[in-house]
């Protein structure tokens, strides 16, 4: 007997299925005790087995996020903002909008709670299996004008693909210069109507401006991110958030 437990443990392992190799015989003492067909002891052990992949993965999309950990819903006071623009924040929790790839965009002023929501919502959609890669802007637009430089701006453009949600964290914060304004355009032009994005900003679309100087350029990035979008006007919100 003790020769069959030891080569079902080596088995289950062989097959990387660790969580039921380590709950077997727990389960199978529970199962003799509850009379259990051999049917439903091997779907219990179906069941932990998923319930812990799904657990690794959570945890393995968690940490590669960039996300901030203490920035969740939870910890989020939603006192602060007015009945319609809670109904919206919940309703995004669901995720459906990844999956028609609407965008996100939270206007408002500094400390109204755009970054700690968007950061919640990254959370949210992790929990949901979702790749989400939080980030802020202007360290994001370094990134792919590094790339650019190498002449490796198409391999990074797909490493960011991998991410079923890109949330631009603070996209009006930093004034760029046009070749950093042109790699972040390509950015918001490739996921266009393929991925979503959240992206905060304390300007109003009418100051977009500031950040891709050309006018045309300008008119030509807030269609790719207003078409199909949800957009959340936290500029009448006081600064009591955590930004």
């Amino acid at each position: 007997m003790a020769d069959a437990r030891d080569e079902l443990q080596t088995l289950l392992r062989a097959l990387n299925l660790p969580a039921m190799a380590d709950a077997a015989e727990t389960t199978a003492l529970r199962a003799a005790k509850e009379r259990l067909t051999h049917e439903a002891y091997l779907l219990e052990l179906g069941r932990i087995e998923l319930a812990a992949k799904a657990a690794r993965r959570t945890e393995r999309l968690r940490k590669q996020s960039g996300l901030l950990p203490g920035k969740t819903l939870r910890t989020l006071n939603l006192n602060c903002f007015d009945g319609a623009t809670r109904m919206q924040m919940e309703r995004l929790q669901s995720g459906d909008f990844i999956k028609d790839a609407i965008n996100v965009i939270a206007v408002g002023r500094p400390g109204a709670g755009k970054s700690h929501f968007a950061c919640a919502l990254g959370h949210a959609l992790i929990e949901l299996g979702y790749p989400v890669l939080f980030a802020p802007t202007a360290a994001l637009v370094q990134r792919l004008l590094a790339a650019k430089r190498d002449l490796r701006l198409p391999q990074e453009l797909a490493k960011l693909d991998r991410f079923e949600c890109l949330i631009l964290d603070d996209i009006g914060y930093v004034q760029h210069d046009r070749d950093e304004m042109e790699v972040l355009f390509t950015l918001l032009a490739e996921r266009y109507e393929r991925k979503s994005m959240v992206i905060t900003t304390n300007l109003v679309f009418s100051e977009w401006d500031r950040i891709f100087k050309d006018p045309m350029t300008t008119m030509a990035a807030i269609d790719r991110v207003v078409h199909h979008s949800v957009v959340l006007d936290l500029m009448g919100v006081e600064s009591r958030q955590s930004k």
